[in-house]
């Protein structure tokens, strides 16, 4: 497993990687279980109304959650492509530059250390 967390605007998202021989989560609108490597991670975009109130580049927006989106993958690399690609979409709906975001991708047992190359 690897976590693929971004961080900009002063927060953070967090998605999960499921390699091969991992059981990634089952719940309607996940990929064939046979996928090698399974990405799952939250989306969301502002709103004017209703959703969670939270703050990034030091305003305070709106924003609401969909189902996680689960993809899956025949390689490692497609998956960690997709990840990166899907977590700065994911920034950039709140008005977050993708240059603005750094990616770690870390497995959650060195959480805490200091990352490494995965």
């Amino acid at each position: 497993m690897l976590l693929v967390r971004g961080h900009g605007g002063g927060t953070a998202l967090t998605g999960t990687i499921f390699e091969r021989g991992e059981e990634a989560p089952k719940y309607r609108g996940a990929p064939d279980e046979a996928a090698p490597y399974v990405w799952v991670c939250d989306e969301f975009y502002e709103v004017e109304s209703g959703g969670t109130e939270t703050t990034i580049d030091g305003r305070t927006i709106r924003v609401a959650f969909d189902n996680p989106l689960p993809r899956g993958f025949d390689t490692r690399d497609q998956a960690l492509s997709a990840a990166k690609e899907h977590i700065r979409t994911q920034f950039a709906r709140v008005g977050v530059a993708g240059d603005d975001v750094t990616i770690d991708v870390i497995r959650p047992e060195e959480e805490g250390s200091p990352a490494g190359p995965v």
